[in-house]
Formats: C-alpha cells, structure tokens, sequence
C-alpha cells in the first residue's frame, strides 16, 4: 500500500488511525513522495512480483490532495517500468475532492477507485467531518454521483464503529442504492494511550502493553456479530453472485479449504506491507509504528525489507502467537485469530493475545454455518453457490411462527412495500409485518 501523501488529509475523521502519524516525522516534513522516490518505488514493485498483472494500491491521509499531475507521472513511470506486465491502479478517497476532471482521468486510464462512506448520511457524518467538524455525506455523495456519470469502477469501504453497528440492515441496503457491488466492512478497534506528550502516538499497537482505554468509537464485539449477521441474512437472501462482501467472501474461502485473499482471515500475513511519502517501508498499514519499520528504500531494496527475518517473524506471529483458547476453537479455520492488531484482550484463563472481536466473530460463525455447509458443497459439485438463496428462503419458511418478529424500528424505513418481509414469511413487507406495525 502506497501512502504518497503520507497521513495528510482534508478531512478529519474521528477515527482515523493514521491521521497522528504526521508526529512521526516532524513538522518540517513535506508530505509528498518525490518524482526520484517514486519511479523507485514503482520500479521495485513492479519487478518484485513474478505475476503477469501487478496492481497499485494509492492511499493516505488523501491522495487526491496530491493533484492529477501527480498521478500523471504515475502513468508515465508506469509505462517506463512495466516489464511486460499489466498494470492495475486502485486509489482510495474520501470522494470530496473529485469533480469532472478527475474523474475522466480515471475513466480513461481504467482506474478502481475506493470510496469511503459509512452509510446513510445521519451514519457517515457521525464521524466523517472535515477540519472545520462541518459533515461530509453529501461532498461525498456528490463525488459518486460523478464516479458513476463517468462510468468508473468503483467499490465502498465502510469502518464499522460503535454506532453504525446498531444499523446493519440499513446501511447495506443504503450502499446497495449506491451501486455498490463490492462492500467492504472494517471492524475499528483502537485503543488511546493515557498521560502521554502531547507529541507522542495516542494510539497503540496491537502488540503494545502500555495501559489504554478503548477508543469511544469502537465496535463492541457482540455488535460487530450482529451487525454481521444483519448484512449477511439480506446478503444470503437475495444477492449472492451479484453483491459481494470480501468478509463472506474470504470465510467461505476457509471453509472450503482455500487460500483466502485477504490477510484478516488468513493463517500468517506480512505480505501487505505500507510505504511512506519519505520512504519508510512498515510491516503493516495498521503497523506504522517506530518499532515495526523495516527500513527505507532509498537504501535498501523493497524486496529485501519485505522479505527480511523481522517481516517474515511478523507474518508468521499471526499463527504462532496465537492463544490457546483460540487454537482450541472449533472456528480457528475460518477465523485465524483474525487481525493481530485487535488481539488486545486475555482469554478466559488469562492468557494475552485474545482478539476483541472474538465473542461477536464466534457468534457470526455459529450463525452462518449451515450458509457456508451448504455453499461448499455447491462448490465442490461445480454448481454456483448462490444457490443458497433458495435454501436460505426455504429455511426461513420452515421457522417457528413465533421466531418471525416484525423489524426493527431502525430497519423499516429502508424496507420498500414489495420487498421480501425480513421476518421471514415468505409474503411481501407490505403484506406481512409493515401492517403489524402499523397495527
């Protein structure tokens, strides 16, 4: 992942991790990764990788804030560098910044382009506010809208935090109406540091004993579950094989038995390292800290760093380090711990290393189960998985009359009149629960 701009951004978002980064190198520091760097940097990454299409990945702090020349010259090292190969550019925005220009830019040069909104707007403006706290639901809206207009590929990424969590129905099917079909899902656990200078990182690493307090943004774990399953019974019922969550995606992967592509799920990691607009190559995006710094590369090799005995220890912890109780769990397979940098409480019998999401995770497995049963058999019989759209409404017919509930409040105002009732009938809303409400 490729931070260009370092954690400079035009907005001010409660959460951000990275935002507090900029303390790392000072207040002279010109965030922006110069032209010299940066046809290094591509060159390395290019030949590093033995695979006939090689993707970028921009990220900040905001990238747009670096202009369109910059991404220009992108192009231009690129085409200089590109071995043969094919070359793939994904960028990920807060969206405010675009306009017309930038985005026939991407149309023209086939760029994926990350969009980050947490939902409706009473959910993004939660947290998404610019320096001045003004809300910024509809800056970003207005830069899909022009995404779309110019029919550039992009996909959402939604942090899920303490309060939209509490909306999972909701903000899945506000995403839909988008045109989202590629919704990513990422669980914020962060803790703050107490009686630091004001120069130092608030926030600590995964790995790091220095006593916190959660941040007050948070997921709890049992939300995360639910918010979890509340996507997921939507997801299972009407749009499998059309919408696509890397979550599912890469649990259904582990229960198949293949090599999931994302790192969360995966045995070990290390492979997703971050380089800085000086830079800086670190072990991880969410392990930009001193002691996880693995060199520079305008003086040691790219490959040489992430291949290094420190970042090879640091993927293999993932698996090695895990605790007991999680090595006993009848979800390891699906789960491996999940992300090291939310392993932050102890297990039952005291242990470190327990990831705070466990109970949540553990409750979304249980529930999902006979979902993912049933799609790795279609799987291993070459027959499509969405298939489970048909068992998955035949198991909600099947239900006790007295486990079919009308919606929640927070859920029906998102629920059109001819929509399948979630409560499971098999009747239309309209026909079904939106009258017992009514009532």
């Amino acid at each position: 992942m490729a931070k260009p701009v370092g954690p400079v951004c035009n907005l001010n978002c409660s959460y951000c991790y990275y935002l507090e980064k900029d303390k790392l190198y000072g207040k002279t520091s010109r965030f922006k990764m110069d032209e010299k760097l940066l046809e290094k940097f591509i060159s390395e990454y290019i030949a590093a990788q033995n695979v006939p299409v090689i993707q970028f990945i921009w990220h900040g702090g905001e990238p747009a804030m670096l202009g369109m020349d910059y991404f220009r010259t992108v192009l231009k090292l690129q085409a200089q560098h590109h071995r043969g190969k094919s070359i793939e550019n994904v960028l990920q925005t807060n969206g405010t910044l675009l306009n017309d220009e930038w985005c026939r830019f991407f149309a023209a040069h086939h760029f994926l382009i990350g969009i980050s909104i947490d939902g409706p707007e009473h959910i993004h403006d939660r947290y998404r506010t610019d320096k001045a706290g003004k809300p910024t639901f509809a800056r970003v809206m207005k830069g899909l809208e022009l995404l779309i207009k110019h029919k550039v590929e992009f996909n959402t990424m939604s942090v899920v935090n303490d309060y939209n969590a509490q909306y999972p129905l909701e903000t899945y099917r506000f995403l839909k109406s988008t045109g989202s079909k590629y919704m990513q899902f990422s669980p914020v656990v962060e803790r703050i540091a107490g009686h630091l200078l004001p120069e130092a990182l608030h926030l600590l690493a995964g790995s790091d004993a220095t006593p916190g307090s959660l941040a007050p943004w948070s997921v709890k774990a049992p939300d995360y579950g639910k918010f979890l399953c509340g996507v997921f019974d939507d997801w299972v019922l009407n749009d499998v094989g059309s919408c696509f969550v890397p979550t599912f995606d890469s649990i259904l992967a582990n229960w198949t038995g293949n090599m999931t592509s994302i790192c969360v799920h995966a045995e070990t990691c290390g492979h997703a390292g971050a380089i800085e607009h000086n830079g800086d190559v670190y072990a991880c995006d969410h392990y930009v800290f001193p002691e996880y710094r693995l060199g520079n590369i305008r003086n040691e090799a790219l490959v040489a760093m992430m291949y290094s005995p420190q970042q090879l220890r640091f993927g293999r912890d993932k698996r090695d380090a895990l605790p007991q109780q999680c090595k006993n769990c009848e979800f390891l397979f699906a789960c491996n711990g999940e992300c090291p940098k939310n392993r932050i409480i102890q297990t039952t019998t005291g242990e470190p290393g327990l990831n705070y999401l466990c109970e949540g995770l553990q409750y979304f497995f249980r529930h999902v189960s006979p979902y993912m049963d049933f799609m790795a058999e279609e799987l291993a019989n070459e027959r499509p998985p969405s298939n489970v759209m048909t068992m998955a409404r035949e198991r909600l017919k099947q239900q006790p009359v007295s486990k079919k509930q009308p919606p929640p409040a927070q859920q029906r105002s998102t629920i059109r009149p001819n929509d399948a009732c979630p409560c499971g009938s098999g009747k239309k809303y309209k026909n079904c629960c939106r009258n017992k409400v009514k009532s």
